[in-house]
């Protein structure tokens, strides 16, 4: 056992000397000194992309490779597919590098080694399947050495914020926004009525007689439709009247008769044997026997009369059973599209409301989301001017059109502006934190670490609202999932920032 120990102690005597031949410096208990190298953070955003990027301090001769991740800004989403071209710019002079395809979803990999050393610039030249972009970063340094590098950068400083990293916000629905200039209204709350619009609701009637034949079973109440679908035949067969066969046989035979005649009325009177009122007379009778005729026979197929729906949408309602005898002109079907609706809401006449001064009229989404009438080239109607003995309130009809699939008569939270705008800062509703009536959002400070700061909100115009006080434009919010970046600074650890790629 003692000269198993002996040996022991030998190898470890032997690799320590090893290892300060190769250079690794040691602590007095042995253990290795660790050789820490600066790394920097970048965060850039444009209309289309975030840049997150990291990589080690620039120095001349030095391979640096940098870890560059690509969010899409639309649903905050990693770049799956593309390439990017990265180049270090010194005046008219450059190093650059490409690399053709993320080393995983959203991040790229490439290289840099520094020829030249002072401020220089940064490039991103993105490019994918959907568009290309272009990031720029000013006054990158690049030192002579990594010793300059240390001094001028100093050591790593503890970083307070809360530490949320890209892989975990593009597993989930995440997305951020600048906080914006714009214009706030004062609101009138109302409640609203959803009605169907001019149009969107028709009433399929008989236009002959005969027995229903349903062509579905499932034809009933709220069952989507679609253009050109057979929703009922009629037939007369074996009527001993009104048969519908014997209909289009006759018309065609008046017609027939009524084309021949007019035929030959029109040569006469293009020769002048015959004078106008005589071929105007036969011209007339062929107009109707047409008209009847086409009539008759339009939408007929194998004896059958077909009641095809004329648009996209859904049936209302079915006023007719199969095998049910109607005479024509009866209502069979009540058909409606859900492309258009009237929302009809209530409010005080002492409120000064007029078309003059409406300024927008904001709806909750079936997902109780806030929606303005003009994202649908909707617009305000009409006021009404009287009020009624029971209901001391005037109404607001305004057109929303959109899919709004509710059933006709449903209720929706209103918000309607009115009067001069006022010039603010803005953020979306959605952003907000609530706790105990005190608000907050989450801003992003860099591309993984973030702030949550309070706020003092004014009036609320639909899905924006007005900061009075903590944030400034320009601030990037976390606009949805914010609530999960309150919970990573909640849960006592966070990952690591500067993680290796």
């Amino acid at each position: 056992m003692k000269a198993y120990v002996i040996i022991v102690l030998a190898f470890i005597a032997i690799a320590c000397k090893q290892n300060k031949e190769e250079g690794h410096a040691h602590n007095p208990d042995g253990s290795h000194v660790e050789d820490k190298v600066p790394r920097l953070d970048h965060t850039v955003w444009t209309d289309k992309t975030e840049l997150f990027v990291e990589f080690p301090v620039l120095v001349v001769g030095r391979l640096s490779k940098f870890a560059v991740h690509f969010t899409i800004m639309d649903k905050h989403q990693p770049i799956h597919e593309g390439s990017v071209t990265v180049s270090l710019i010194d005046g008219d002079t450059g190093i650059r590098t490409k690399v053709d395809a993320p080393s995983s979803p959203g991040i790229f990999s490439p290289v840099l080694q520094p020829k030249n050393t002072g401020t220089q610039q940064l490039v991103f030249d993105i490019t994918t399947p959907q568009y290309t972009d272009k990031i720029v970063i000013d006054n990158v340094m690049v030192y002579a050495s990594m010793e300059a590098a240390k001094n001028a950068v100093g050591s790593a400083r503890e970083d307070a914020s809360i530490s949320f990293l890209k892989e975990q916000a593009w597993k989930i629905d995440f997305q951020t926004a600048p906080v914006t200039q714009g214009e706030v209204y004062d609101i009138i709350k109302s409640a609203g009525v959803w009605q169907p619009a001019q149009g969107t609701e028709k009433a399929l009637v008989a236009t002959s007689n005969g027995i229903v034949n349903v062509a579905s079973t499932m034809l009933t109440d709220g069952t989507d439709i679609k253009k050109g679908q057979l929703l009922l035949n009629l037939t007369s067969k074996g009527l001993a009247t009104d048969n519908l066969n014997a209909h289009i046989v006759q018309a065609k035979a008046d017609f027939d008769q009524a084309a021949s005649a007019y035929e030959r009325k029109k040569e006469l009177y293009e020769s002048k044997i015959v004078p106008k009122s005589e071929f105007e007379k036969v011209e007339s009778k062929y107009v109707r026997a047409k008209s009847k005729y086409e009539s008759v026979a339009l939408g007929v197929s194998g004896g059958r009369k077909q009641i095809r729906a004329p648009f996209n949408g859904f049936i209302k309602s079915v006023h007719v059973a199969n095998g049910d005898y109607v005479d024509q002109g009866d209502i069979l079907i009540t058909v409606a599209t859900e492309k258009s609706k009237i929302l009809k809401s209530r409010i005080a006449p002492t409120s000064g409301l007029t078309m003059q001064n409406a300024k927008n009229l904001w709806y909750q989404t079936e997902t109780n989301q806030w929606k303005s009438i003009y994202d649908s080239n909707g617009e305000i109607l009409s006021i009404s001017k009287d009020v009624e003995q029971d209901n001391p309130l005037i109404a607001v009809f305004a057109e929303v059109n959109e899919d709004i699939n509710v059933p006709d008569g449903s209720l929706t939270q209103v918000q309607i502006a009115m009067g001069s705008g006022k010039p603010t800062t803005i953020v979306s509703e959605s952003a907000l934190l609530e706790d105990y009536g005190n608000y907050s959002v989450m801003v992003q400070l860099s591309g993984e670490g973030f702030e949550r700061r309070p706020i003092t909100i004014g009036k609320r115009n639909g899905k924006n609202v007005e900061v009075v006080k903590g944030l400034q434009v320009g601030d990037m919010v976390v606009t949805e999932g914010a609530y999960q970046v309150k919970m990573a600074s909640m849960s006592g650890s966070t990952p690591a920032h500067g993680h290796a790629h």
